[in-house]
């Protein structure tokens, strides 16, 4: 069986010299908080999408949150449709009709094989609603400046 370069720990993270902003628009808005949802992320830091996929965005304001990572205090954002293909990175910024939101932390797989929990470290614990989100928003994932 392959090692995993993640769980294994095989040397230092992955480092993408280039790579394309992922595209995706809102197709659901959410409102609402949990203060111990105990997200289990997942060691791999990046994950591959594909134009039709669809994901939800959750935020939270743990600080440190990472690969690996219990995640407690959320807030839900919203689910997105994926427009364009690629690879979504932790560290990528998420923005929401060009206002940014956050940095992605990790990724929860409870809800696979249906979609998959995109978590967002944010400064603010606001949901989808409270951040005035609508419906056909662009959202997107772009690599860290």
């Amino acid at each position: 069986m392959a090692n995993d370069p993640f769980k294994d720990k095989l040397g230092p993270r992955a480092v993408f010299a280039k790579k394309t902003t992922v595209r995706a628009r809102l197709v659901v808005v959410l409102d609402g908080r949990l203060p111990r949802r105990g997200l289990e992320l997942i060691p791999q830091e990046t994950r591959g999408v594909r134009v039709g996929e669809v994901h939800e965005l959750i935020g939270s304001i743990q600080p440190g949150i990472a690969a690996n990572s219990i995640v407690d205090p959320i807030c839900y954002l919203g689910f997105v449709e994926i427009l364009s293909a690629g690879v979504i990175c932790a560290g990528d910024e998420l923005r929401v009709g060009g206002k940014l939101v956050g940095r992605l932390a990790g990724f929860d797989y409870t809800h696979m094989p249906n979609h998959m929990n995109i978590v967002i470290a944010t400064a603010a614990d606001q949901s989808g609603i409270e951040r005035e989100f609508e419906l056909e928003q662009e959202v997107t994932f772009t690599a860290a400046r």
